[in-house]
């Protein structure tokens, strides 16, 4: 059997929730122009956090990517001009739904020398004028590697800095666009030194060849840059022309891994087949506040 012949297995069957609540969110954001990393992604878990939870990340700077990852369905290309009232409609649509903790993530923007940053820094001012009891997490890409960039955005003082990492360093050409194992371990690393008291967050997907060897090694780089919470999942052939899935890990194999990274130091842990950067991230932010 070719690996492309592999069945997906009965743990990563999903159950859609098509509520009220789940339509009026996805009318919500086509009314305000707005993107999300929920739709965009084709994450699995856009029903639960939509229709149960009343979640959702909101992709700003557009929908078009810079970068043409080899595991991402977002789309790549050219991007339009920069939208300067986007980020009001995106607070406005966390007032309209009630958020208590939003997560903030964006298309890379190598066309822009700040790749980004002052929409990002202004898009996390407005959720805080109009929402200031919603906790804040911002998830951008490396930001060009520069430090300016990184510093416009955590002069805002999120409540999280997320920046994932993806996949373990062998890996890491292949399945990136441009970003590096490195720079993102340096990005990471940066931040905390900005502010050593806003959390910062790193994910990986798993499934694309790694060995546990490995997954481990990315955890210790992790936290030797200071890095507190982990999120670890499966990763899901968005369409034929990305990567193959090389191996779905069990439930129980995730557990053994979010055992591994809690006693290597990481305050908080997320690890399971449908776990995405942003799955839970309201208790990962409330967990990173008890371990303060």
């Amino acid at each position: 059997m070719s690996i492309s012949d592999i069945r997906k297995p009965e743990w990563l069957k999903i159950k859609l929730n098509t509520n009220e609540q789940y339509t009026g969110l996805k009318k919500m954001m086509r009314e305000k122009k707005l993107h999300t990393v929920c739709e965009e992604a084709r994450c699995p878990n856009i029903h639960e956090c939509w229709a149960v939870r009343k979640t959702a990340t909101f992709m700003i700077l557009g929908s078009v990517c810079t970068r043409a990852c080899r595991f991402c369905a977002v789309q790549t290309g050219l991007p339009s001009e920069l939208d300067w009232e986007e980020p009001e409609r995106v607070a406005e649509s966390v007032e309209q739904m009630g958020l208590k903790h939003v997560v903030i993530t964006a298309v890379a923007r190598d066309d822009l020398k700040d790749g980004g940053a002052k929409v990002f820094a202004e898009t996390v001012r407005a959720v805080r004028r109009r929402n200031p009891f919603c906790t804040i997490e911002v998830l951008p890409s490396d930001l060009n590697g520069e430090y300016d960039n990184l510093k416009t955005l955590m002069d805002t003082r999120p409540d999280i800095l997320n920046h994932n990492i993806e996949t373990v360093k062998r890996l890491s050409p292949q399945v990136r666009a441009r970003a590096t194992y490195e720079r993102s371990l340096e990005f990471l690393r940066r931040a905390k030194l900005m502010n050593a008291t806003i959390p910062t967050k790193s994910s990986i997907m798993i499934g694309l060849g790694e060995t546990k060897e490995e997954i481990m090694e990315t955890m210790d780089d992790l936290r030797a840059n200071n890095v507190e919470i982990m999120t670890i999942g499966q990763y899901l052939q968005p369409t034929k022309r990305h990567l193959k899935v090389q191996k779905y890990w069990s439930p129980e194999e995730f557990e053994e891994l979010k055992n591994i990274a809690l006693s290597k130091g990481f305050s908080h842990c997320e690890a399971g087949p449908l776990v995405r950067s942003s799955y839970h991230a309201d208790e990962q932010v409330r967990a990173a506040k008890a371990n303060a």
